[in-house]
């Protein structure tokens, strides 16, 4: 049977080598690896499943104001992309994968008004995992995510948190047999 390994494995890394390679995975917030580093990390966090869990352990256990501030460390969809702020290593590639770097004047004028009116509502970015989608899906799901209301959409953007963290994760590890 075959599993997927981090490389540097985790549980091999003291706490300045583990958040130098995985502070990195939440979105400018390496406070969530300095915990999870500090509740212990044995081999089984070796796996990208088993850290992802850890990690979205530590999120959960933190306060509302914690958890909005990871949701606002987020960029917007496009907007950063395009005018060339910059973005983690990570957000780019991601936010590439899903050519929002290759917006028509019409798509990008759309990100920019959804954008707009999303933070007006909720006070934070629209965040999803745009690995798998095209500009279409992305578009469709944020103007349906506008009309949740503001905990519904918490919870949504910290559960699309976690799928981009644990996207990042396997992305870092390989098979091993």
């Amino acid at each position: 049977m075959a599993n997927r390994i981090l490389h540097p494995p985790p549980s091999t890394l003291n706490e300045t080598q583990f958040i130098a390679e995985y502070g990195g995975i939440y979105e400018h917030s390496p406070w969530i690896a300095r915990e999870a580093w500090s509740q212990g990390l044995d081999s089984r966090a070796d796996e990208p499943e088993e850290l992802a869990g850890r990690m979205a352990k530590v999120v959960h256990c933190a306060s509302i104001d914690e958890q909005l501030a990871l949701i606002r460390a987020h960029p917007d969809l496009a907007n950063r992309t395009a005018i060339g702020e910059q973005l983690s290593i990570d957000s780019t590639r991601e936010q590439k994968s899903a050519e929002l770097d290759r917006c028509t004047a019409a798509e990008f004028e759309r990100f920019q008004k959804l954008n707009q009116s999303y933070r007006m509502k909720f006070d934070f970015p629209f965040v999803i995992a745009v690995k798998g989608l095209d500009k279409n899906e992305i578009l469709s799901q944020f103007g349906q995510r506008l009309h949740h209301d503001h905990d519904l959409e918490r919870c949504n953007a910290i559960e699309q948190i976690h799928r981009i963290a644990y996207l990042r994760l396997v992305a870092r590890s390989s098979l091993r047999t």
